[in-house]
């Protein structure tokens, strides 16, 4: 995979504790499953070259058993499969997403909502929001809150870690923390219609709480607001290739107003 020219491996480079767990496990996976991929591939090459027809062959009509090869061939795999069964299942719980990280700073909840074709981050907190562009501390634990306004999509910045669904209607909830200030990107990693290849937006790590808060007061000079959920439909207009805006106040209800609009659907 890594010979690839051209195709992206964000996903190998972890920027947080969630993120660095994951790609423990998939480097787990992966040596686990030489040990089946390899012998089967050197069996192979060595069968064609020791069984075939020549001068020298050994015939032997009455061989049809070897309790060694049967011992190797089911042994092994059923030792592999239940391994990889149970550190998935280990880490698949210990890796919940709606699981809360422990950090040295509380947590800051911020709302994501999936737009056609677009992504709205709310600031409830500091009442601020912005457009396809998110903006987090370091080594501070993230509660995304996360919805759809319109068709499911899939929240994931895979820099970070775990991808959660977004659906009208419903509220799912996501923790993740940053252990690395930096730039990452984040996609919707669910096919969500025509402008669903430019629904991505970027992952702001800043180094310190305070560089964070110097943003807030940036984005609260803005002039554009959302009071109403009138201001929201505006918004929610389907576009592509939307630019990052920023949006000085917000309604704090406007997550929850959403999530009700499909209530009697």
């Amino acid at each position: 995979m890594l010979l690839f020219n051209g195709c992206s491996v964000d996903f190998l480079s972890a920027g947080g504790k969630i993120a660095t767990e994951e790609h423990k496990l998939i480097f787990i996976s992966f040596i686990l499953m030489l040990f089946v991929v390899l012998p089967v591939i050197f069996m192979t090459i060595f069968f064609i070259f020791r069984y075939k027809a020549s001068k020298n062959s050994v015939y032997l009509p009455d061989w049809n058993k070897s309790n060694i090869i049967e011992m190797i061939i089911w042994i092994i795999p059923i030792f592999i499969i239940f391994f990889l069964g149970l550190i998935t299942w280990k880490t698949t719980h210990k890796l919940d997403p709606s699981k809360i990280i422990g950090s040295k700073n509380n947590y800051l909840e911020i709302h994501v909502i999936a737009l056609d074709w677009k992504w709205l981050f709310i600031y409830p907190k500091y009442s601020i929001g912005i457009i396809n562009k998110v903006i987090i501390p370091l080594n501070t634990t993230i509660m995304f809150r996360i919805t759809s306004n319109s068709v499911m999509n899939s929240f994931f910045i895979p820099n970070l870690g775990s991808q959660v669904y977004a659906m009208p209607g419903m509220s799912t909830k996501l923790y993740l923390i940053a252990n690395k200030s930096g730039i990452y990107h984040g996609i919707s990693s669910n096919y969500s219609g025509i402008g669903f290849s430019n629904m991505k937006f970027i992952a702001y790590v800043e180094p310190t709480y305070k560089s964070f808060l110097k943003c807030v007061n940036f984005i609260k000079k803005s002039k554009f607001k959302i009071n109403t959920i009138f201001d929201f439909e505006k918004l929610a207009i389907p576009t592509t290739n939307n630019f990052i805006e920023y949006y000085s106040c917000i309604n704090n209800n406007l997550f929850f107003q959403i999530i009700n609009k499909f209530k009697n659907y």
